[in-house]
């Protein structure tokens, strides 16, 4: 924030995208014009008000500093001719997830026409879409984990039969087929641990350095990758969820070792004379 934190009677605060538009710095004069007019002799004039900029506000919202600018109660009663009234209330809560309880709980204590909303009420088609492409996200993690397990099992088919001759020396020399399953299952198992291990410390890595790894990127290319006025934002946020990380190793892994069973289940069921016929 640039200026005076706190709003004059005649100041306003403008959002920096709003300022940079408008071509305007601290200490300049701004005019205000008001929806409401008045009448004269010359005819219908709308309210116009000079505001000295006091401060610009950078919120890191696009929406909200390309279109917010703050001035004193006072200042903005007068320009809508409202007198002592106001036309909305906005409170701060401790706990932003009981903001819609709270919400609902205003409403039905003021009862109509005074309505309250929630800030996810508010921004609903947002959490929407970020709940849609959440769930893309997961069919599209899942379907890259299907493949994977597919690559398990084409990759095992090939050792069972790379390995066809060693199983059929096991086999004569008095190896199960539980023993022989077991062997080929176990090796599906730590491909699916250490690849996923692997995974877990590329993303653990590359997630709490993930606007470094973009300006880095843009700064090589001479490009925006996100640029405000499209995503909103200057930079990409990004948080870990252990217990969705969590949810995904064990899938991931459960995944891999079922997709050896069935490898495995052959290379048990190999006949060890057919094994050793051309050897």
């Amino acid at each position: 924030t640039q200026g005076d934190s706190g709003i004059q009677r005649k100041g306003i605060i403008l959002g920096k995208e709003l300022a940079r538009s408008l071509g305007a710095y601290t200490g300049d004069l701004l005019a205000m014009m008001s929806p409401s007019v008045r009448m004269t002799p010359l005819g219908i004039i709308p309210k116009i008000k000079m505001v000295e900029v006091v401060g610009i506000f950078e919120s890191k919202m696009y929406e909200y500093d390309s279109n917010l600018a703050f001035i004193s109660l006072s200042s903005a009663q007068s320009l809508f001719g409202m007198k002592n009234r106001v036309s909305g209330i906005e409170i701060k809560v401790d706990d932003i997830d009981a903001a819609g309880h709270i919400a609902v709980v205003i409403q039905k204590k003021l009862g109509a026409p005074y309505f309250a909303r929630g800030w996810m009420q508010m921004n609903k088609n947002l959490f929407s879409a970020l709940k849609l492409e959440k769930i893309t996200m997961f069919i599209i993690l899942i379907l890259i984990i299907l493949v994977a397990a597919f690559n398990i099992i084409s990759t095992l088919f090939m050792v069972v039969m790379d390995k066809a001759k060693d199983i059929a020396i096991l086999k004569s020399m008095g190896a199960t087929r539980a023993s022989i399953m077991k062997i080929f299952s176990m090796q599906g198992l730590i491909i699916g641990v250490c690849g996923t291990a692997l995974g877990c410390l590329a993303g653990f890595t590359i997630v709490p350095n993930l606007n470094k790894i973009v300006g880095f990127i843009e700064q090589l290319f001479d490009i925006e990758a996100f640029p405000s006025d499209v995503y909103y934002l200057d930079e990409l946020p990004s948080q870990i969820q252990y217990f969705d990380s969590f949810l995904i190793i064990v899938f991931s892994i459960l995944i891999c070792f079922l997709a050896s069973l069935y490898p495995a289940w052959r290379a048990s069921r190999l006949d060890p004379v057919e094994g050793l016929r051309y050897e």
